[in-house]
């Protein structure tokens, strides 16, 4: 028996790289949209960023604006094709946690409002009211099959859950690294030694 436990992790050696190039697959293209859009809309985030009032209050909000929107977009590109995978995990940590503790820490951990997670804040209790009469007054005068033939509706709570959930695997891809056989890290390693 142990054996043959022997000869599953031996497999599983020749195959870890599949593990790290998952989560960069899935962290890819959500990081290189938001930079994108950063960019895309750069007046509108930087005023967002710096106003007081309605914004984030952050100093210097073009510099930061256009070092999140790098960040992510660049470092997005980076982590697609597995090169320099440990050392731009770093800084999209950094801007998942202020995204998480600038922009999401008020509105609890759930990105979705749903009522009946043990995880919802009174605002989140609160959306159930609100959506249930939303769906109301679209049953009653709109095309609601329509309207709702690409999924439910739902309330945006915006809250932590995706930005600590990327922060989480950011984290693990700094100890992993871009993985064995599926990153240009992998191979740029080999070739050194």
């Amino acid at each position: 028996m142990v054996n043959l436990y022997q000869q599953f992790l031996s497999l599983l050696r020749h195959i870890e790289g599949i593990a790290p190039l998952a989560l960069r697959l899935y962290l890819a293209p959500v990081l290189m949209q938001a930079g994108y859009n950063k960019l895309s809309n750069f007046s509108d985030t930087a005023a967002w960023f710096g106003n007081p009032d309605w914004g984030l209050g952050i100093p210097m909000p073009e510099v930061m604006t256009a070092l999140a929107a790098g960040t992510e977009l660049f470092g997005g590109a980076l982590l697609l094709i597995g090169l320099a995978t440990r050392l731009v995990a770093i800084p999209m940590m950094v801007t998942m946690l202020v995204a998480a503790f600038a922009v999401h820490i008020n509105n609890g951990w759930l990105a979705i409002a749903d009522a009946s997670s043990w995880l919802a804040n009174d605002n989140v209790t609160a959306s159930a009211e609100k959506l249930a009469a939303a769906k109301a007054l679209l049953q009653q005068h709109g095309n609601y099959e329509w309207l709702t033939s690409s999924g439910n509706f739902v309330i945006l709570n915006n809250g932590i859950e995706f930005a600590i959930t990327y922060f989480i695997m950011l984290l693990a891809l700094l100890f992993m690294g871009g993985g064995r056989y599926t990153s240009v890290d992998h191979f740029i390693a080999k070739r050194a030694s």
